[in-house]
C-alpha cells in the first residue's frame, strides 16, 4: 500500500466513515463494528471519521468501545467535527471538544473540521471565533489537523480559504453523479480545492447508496464491463484525481467492507473505458429525476422535523416506487409513518429540514409527490 502524498501517518487512500454503521434495531451493533475496524486496520489502512450528530450520538460511543478500547492509539487516526447545533458562543467550543474527545476514548483528534460550511453557518463560526479557537487546540496538541467539511457552492468555499488559509484540508462531496451537478458543484469545488491547493477528503463517493443499487439500464452499463461492483468504480472514480487525499466510505457490513477494500488495497484510478461507462450511467440517471437525498439524516438528527417526518425514509420509497421497479416500496412508505412518524401530508412548511440539507432539496415541495405517490397509505 503507497503512503498518502499528502498525509504520511494516512496509510492509502480510503477511510471508514462512521455515519452509517452496523445496527441492531436502534443500537449500533458492536460486534459486528469491531470486526470490521479489525478488518479494516488488518488491510493496512488506518483513517476512521465520525461526527457527534451522527446516528444521533451513537456513532462517538461506538468509536469509543469497538475501536480506542480495543486497539492502540498509534493504530488508528480519528477525525471528528464541530458542529452548528452544539455550540453557541466561542465559550462552548471547547467543553465541547473536550465532551467528543471523551466520549470517543481519546486524548487528541488526527484532523478536525469545522462542520458542514455553508453561506449561512459560517457566519456564525465566524463570530464565535470557530476557527481562531480550534487553531489554538492544534497548538495544544488536542487536535492535528484543522479542516472543514463543505455544502455550498463553489464561490463560497473560495471566500472561506481565502479568509481563513490556515485551512489545511477540505471535505467535499464528490461522486461522479454531482460531478457536473448544479447545486452540489463537485467539480467546481474540487478546483476551488485545487486553486488554493489543499487536500481533498471524499464524502458520499456512493452518494448514499444510490451508486450500488442501480436501475437496470445503468446496472447492466457496469456489468458489461466484467471488472468490480458498482460501488468499487464509484470509489474508484472519486480516488481517481490528483488533489484527493482520502475517499470516505460508509459501510454498514462486512460485505460492504470486503468489497471496498478489494477497490483500494491495490488501487488503480478508472481507466478511459471505466470513466466513460460512468458518464452513461450519470446520463440514465439524469433522466430518471431521482430525488438525490444522500439519507445523511441531518433533517431529522440536527434540526428535529417538529411532525417526526423520517423525509430520507420517505424520498428512499418514492425512489424505490419510481425508479427501480420496487414492488416493496409501499411496506417501506409504511413502515416510515409507523411508530407516530409524521406522514408526507403532516409536513407544516416549517423549512427546518431545508436548511441542513446538504443536498440543497427543495423538501416542502417534494414531500407533497410523495404522499400523493402513496396515497398515503
Amino acid at each position: 500500500m503507497e503512503q498518502n502524498k499528502f498525509f504520511p501517518e494516512v496509510n492509502g487512500n480510503f477511510a471508514f466513515g462512521c455515519m452509517r454503521l452496523p445496527m441492531n434495531g436502534e443500537e449500533v451493533d458492536y460486534g459486528e463494528f469491531s470486526k470490521m475496524a479489525d478488518a479494516f486496520i488488518d488491510a493496512g489502512f488506518n483513517y476512521f471519521d465520525t461526527a457527534h450528530g451522527y446516528i444521533n450520538g451513537k456513532s462517538e460511543i461506538a468509536i469509543r468501545e469497538c475501536l480506542s478500547k480495543r486497539h492502540d492509539r498509534s493504530e488508528f487516526l480519528l477525525t471528528n467535527k464541530l458542529t452548528d447545533p452544539y455550540f453557541n458562543s466561542q465559550e462552548d467550543i471547547r467543553p465541547f471538544l473536550e465532551k467528543q474527545l471523551e466520549l470517543c476514548g481519546v486524548d487528541y483528534f488526527d484532523f478536525y473540521l469545522m462542520h458542514a460550511q455553508n453561506k449561512d453557518n459560517y457566519k456564525k463560526f465566524q463570530r464565535c471565533k470557530a476557527y481562531e479557537t480550534a487553531y489554538q487546540f492544534k497548538q495544544e496538541g488536542l487536535i492535528r489537523h484543522l479542516g472543514i467539511s463543505f455544502h455550498d457552492r463553489a464561490e463560497v468555499l473560495d471566500m472561506i480559504l481565502t479568509e481563513h488559509p490556515e485551512i489545511e484540508v477540505v471535505q467535499i462531496q464528490f461522486n461522479y453523479l454531482d460531478f457536473e451537478d448544479p447545486s452540489v458543484q463537485s467539480r467546481k469545488v474540487y478546483e476551488v480545492c485545487e486553486k488554493h491547493g489543499k487536500p481533498v477528503l471524499v464524502m458520499e463517493p456512493v452518494k448514499g447508496g444510490n451508486l450500488v443499487n442501480l436501475p437496470a439500464e445503468a446496472d447492466k452499463i457496469l456489468r458489461d464491463l466484467n471488472g468490480g461492483s458498482n460501488a468499487s468504480y464509484a470509489v474508484r472514480f472519486a480516488a481517481s484525481f490528483p488533489s484527493i487525499a482520502v475517499v470516505l466510505s460508509g459501510m454498514s457490513d462486512m460485505a460492504q467492507m470486503n468489497d471496498n477494500i478489494s477497490a483500494m488495497k491495490d488501487f488503480e484510478p478508472l481507466s478511459e473505458t471505466e470513466m466513460a461507462a460512468v458518464g452513461r450511467v450519470t446520463a440514465v440517471f439524469k433522466g430518471l429525476n431521482l430525488i438525490p437525498c444522500t439519507s445523511c439524516r441531518y433533517c431529522i438528527e440536527e434540526n428535529h422535523c417538529p411532525k417526526d417526518i423520517l423525509i430520507p425514509d420517505l424520498f428512499a420509497a418514492l425512489n424505490a416506487h419510481e425508479a427501480f421497479s420496487n414492488w416493496n416500496a409501499e411496506e417501506h412508505y409504511k413502515k416510515a409513518v409507523s411508530d407516530g412518524h409524521g406522514k408526507a401530508s403532516d409536513c407544516v412548511k416549517c423549512g427546518m429540514c431545508e436548511r441542513v440539507c446538504p443536498q440543497h432539496l427543495n423538501i416542502r415541495e417534494l414531500l407533497p409527490k410523495v404522499a400523493a405517490a402513496f396515497n398515503e397509505v
